[in-house]
């Protein structure tokens, strides 16, 4: 038997944070930068007062000490009423406020980023993605939960797909607080699932930015194992602490890959690894026996990348390993790009007609193999 696996970043089904919208990649940077920033002071367990003095900063730089001054604020602080506060905002309505939690145990609530809805028009180029390549096991990167997952395939993929969206689907929310998660889509029954959202780092910090889920899928009797991914981004924070992330989540994967070949010699590993073919995280994985897709002789594509333009090799982000076993029954191998807007590079569906309503930035990457 012949099946499909696909691996695409959707970003997000029907909503996401309002900074991803921005068209300024500087301000957008700023701005997640800052964010992250304020939730690492945040989970400080006792606030000195430089600490205290860079979070009224940060909080008042972008609005985000006041949920209703209206909705362009790209993150605020919430403080559940009635529960043990942060801040103090100043009298008369001030925009200057004044930190009164000693840490994080000290007080009651969370910074989380504002989300604004897709147009509709780039939800539904996102489901022309998924049925274009009609996988029959696809693993999503970047989707906001599991009932979201659920509530897209049988809304609108499954008319996308003639009516006949997946019978399966199957997400664990991970450790980013930005709702982009990774989940499954498949036409074979999900038997089990294994998250590592606690798995330690070198920091004793979860070393998974999102999760490695381990999903087992039942394909004719046979369990076969994905392993979802979506590595450390390289655009936001230090360079340097990007690249040690990346590098350890790569060697926390190689171990659940080694694991995994115990249970079955059907083991993929699969998703956004933010990170380019030759790069050090990816050269563990592949030094682990796994083989990449589109260094597969059936792929005929002439670009590299499955980001953006796709034209540099930095530009390959998206992935699918497979096992030894796995990796001598592939048959073709392919990149759906039409979702994106590069009309400089490549066509676009008829749909996308700019970067608001482009499915995401990001191609889907799939494989034939013969069971």
């Amino acid at each position: 038997m012949t099946i499909r696996i696909a691996t695409f970043n959707a970003e997000n089904l029907f909503r996401r944070p309002k900074v991803f919208g921005l068209q300024d990649p500087e301000r957008r940077k700023e701005i997640l930068d800052d964010f992250n920033e304020l939730v690492a002071l945040l989970d400080k367990d006792i606030y000195q007062e430089a600490d205290k003095e860079r979070i009224a900063e940060l909080i008042v730089k972008h609005g985000a000490h006041d949920p209703a001054a209206g909705g362009d604020h790209p993150f605020l602080v919430n403080q559940p009423r009635g529960g043990a506060k942060l801040f103090t905002v100043g009298q008369s309505g001030g925009s200057g406020i004044r930190i009164v939690a000693k840490g994080r145990s000290k007080w009651a609530g969370w910074a989380e980023m504002a989300r604004g809805d897709l147009s509709w028009q780039a939800v539904e180029n996102t489901a022309r993605v998924m049925a274009e390549v009609d996988a029959d096991i696809l693993l999503t990167v970047e989707v906001e939960d599991r009932i979201t997952l659920d509530r897209f395939n049988s809304q609108v993929l499954g008319a996308a797909l003639g009516n006949r969206p997946y019978p399966f689907n199957l997400l664990v929310d991970g450790n980013d607080n930005r709702g982009i998660d990774v989940g499954v889509l498949s036409r074979f029954p999900i038997t089990s699932v294994r998250s590592h959202i606690f798995d330690p780092g070198e920091s004793g910090q979860p070393v998974f930015s999102r999760d490695c889920p381990e999903f087992e899928i039942d394909v004719a009797g046979e369990p076969l194992w994905i392993l979802g991914n979506h590595f450390k981004s390289k655009g936001f924070g230090r360079a340097s602490e990007n690249d040690r992330r990346r590098k350890a989540q790569a060697r926390r994967v190689r171990e659940i890959y080694e694991a995994a070949l115990g249970r079955s010699p059907r083991v993929v590993v699969a998703g956004d690894l933010n990170d380019s073919l030759d790069s050090a995280p990816v050269k563990l994985l592949l030094d682990a026996g796994l083989r990449e897709a589109m260094t597969h002789d059936s792929y005929e594509g002439v670009l590299p990348g499955t980001h953006g333009t796709g034209k540099h090799d930095e530009q390959k982000l998206d992935y699918l390993l497979f096992s030894p076993e796995l990796w001598d029954t592939v048959t073709h191998v392919d990149v759906e790009r039409r979702g994106i807007w590069a009309p400089r590079t490549f066509p676009s569906f008829t749909t996308v007609t700019s970067k608001i309503d482009q499915a995401s930035d990001h191609a889907a990457l799939f494989a034939d193999l013969d069971l």
